[in-house]
């Protein structure tokens, strides 16, 4: 199966300024999360003993859960950065 070549310009991308803010949005949301770990691992290690979800403890409760939120926030930031990718290509082509 043969597809046609990649085109060598891409063009000016007109959503990249709103999506470098959600990008940051997100990412210091994460940050936030997983600074919360490294607190309670820090200061109250014993704390993360403590029984979890499905029989772990709350470390790998918090572990897995900080990968779920990782991939569920690029899921989120895919999404949202599609919209704003059409919605700028719809009012570009109503420019021209």
């Amino acid at each position: 199966m043969l597809h046609e070549p990649a085109p060598r310009t891409q063009g000016q991308d007109k959503a990249s300024a709103p999506k470098a803010r959600l990008g940051l949005q997100l990412f210091i949301g994460y940050c936030a999360v997983y600074a919360g770990f490294v607190v309670i691992n820090t200061l109250k290690p014993k704390a993360l003993e403590a029984p979890g979800l499905f029989g772990t403890n709350l470390a790998v409760t918090y572990g897995f859960g900080l990968i779920v939120l990782a991939i569920v926030m690029g899921l989120i930031y895919n999404a949202i950065c599609t919209r704003l990718e059409d919605r700028a290509n719809r009012s570009q082509e109503g420019k021209s």
